[in-house]
């Protein structure tokens, strides 16, 4: 039977950050990127892109 653990941590504690750093660089550049491309997606969908977004703002004049 698998079972299922849940592990909880405060992002603000300094040690957590020195191992979650620790462990981030133990991984490739490829792995990093792979892992902020699967955040990218589930935060944004499955666009290949993030969308640019330009307004122009006509300014009265003097």
């Amino acid at each position: 039977m698998i079972e299922k653990i849940v592990n909880i941590y405060n992002l603000d504690d300094p040690h957590q950050q020195k191992r979650d750093l620790a462990f981030w660089l133990t991984k490739t550049t490829d792995e990093r990127i792979s892992a902020v491309e699967l955040l990218r997606r589930q935060q944004h969908g499955s666009t290949v892109r993030l969308q640019r977004v330009a307004k122009v703002v006509q300014r009265p004049s003097s």
